[in-house]
Parts: structure tokens; sequence; C-alpha cells
């Protein structure tokens, strides 16, 4: 593309793989630039604006967050800048990467526990949903969650989960004796 090409919205949007809706996002939130307006009222984009645009789809496919996109391409556009910040950035970012594997292994684990003890067959009897009624407090061992420091915890009780709860359920049908 010539630097005197200019595109229109949906022209980058193609070019960058990303849904124009997307590209007014990033432009209302400051991650990317308010482009020029044509005579027209149409926005107007330059080489530039999709290939910024597709640094930003990068990193987004790569998990980082929007703060830390912005920070990445303010980096990015700062051609005096070291490298050692990226680099933090980066190695922040893997270690919760590891952080979340850990937490889907551990989710994993708990679910594959859960079928195996699970029949499947035509008796009402499930392991899944009881496991499911008790809640975190009360469930079996398995997924947990892995905090900053690296300490594994397990999820805390909410007021609405355990055994109070199910005293206070009126969606759920009690089965009732035949009188």
């Amino acid at each position: 593309m010539s630097t005197a090409e200019r595109l229109h919205i949906g022209a980058v949007a193609e070019r960058a793989g990303v849904p124009a809706k997307t590209i007014r996002y990033y432009e209302q939130i400051g991650l990317l630039p308010r482009p020029a307006r044509g005579e027209n009222g149409y926005r107007s984009y330059d080489g530039r604006a999709v290939h910024e645009l597709c640094f930003v789809k990068r990193a987004r496919d790569l998990g980082f967050a929007l703060e830390d996109v912005a920070r990445l391409l303010a980096l990015w556009r700062d051609e005096r800048r070291g490298s050692a910040e990226v680099r933090a950035l980066a190695l922040e970012h893997v270690a919760a990467v590891e952080r979340k594997i850990t937490e889907l292994e551990g989710l994993r684990a708990t679910l594959l526990d859960l079928v195996h003890r699970c029949h499947g067959d035509s008796r009402p009897d499930c392991p899944i949903l009881e496991d499911l009624e008790r809640g975190p407090r009360e469930a079996a061992p398995g997924p947990s969650t892995v905090d900053r420091t690296g300490r594994t915890r397990r999820a805390a009780r909410t007021d609405h989960c355990g055994p109070e709860a199910r005293r206070s359920q009126p969606w759920k049908q009690r089965s009732r004796s035949k009188e």
C-alpha cells in the first residue's frame, strides 16, 4: 500500500482481520488514534493504521489485556525504548498464562473425576449434580485458584452456595412422599 493510499474502515478491517466495530471501539478507548475524516465524513486510514491494528490484533491473540496492549503499543511507537520493559511485561503475561494453565488443569482433573464417578445410566443419582449442588466448600477435592504469589487457594463459598442455601431453593423441586 502506498503512503498516499487511503482506506475506509471496511478495507482496514478486512486487511487486519477484525470487525469494523472493534476498530471503532479501540479508537473510542484511545488505544488507536482517531483517523482523519474525508470530506464525506468517513474515516480515512493510512498504511500505518493498518500496521498498528495488526499489532494490536496479534497482542490480543496472544492474550494480552487491553491495558498491556496499550503499554506495548506505546513502547513499539517509541523508537528510543529499551527492550527491558517489553520483556518484563511479556514475562508477567507468561506467569499469568501459567497460573491459568494450572487452574484449568485443576478444573479438568475435577471434571474427569466427576465424569468417572458418574455411571451415566438411567439411575437418577449423579455425582456431577451432587457436586454442583454442594458448592465449592463441600465439593470433592479438585479445582482451586493460584494467587499471584503462586500459592494454591480453594475457592471461597459464597452466600448462595452450600447446605444453608439448599433449604431456601424455591426453584428446586423436592420429592414428596406419597400419603
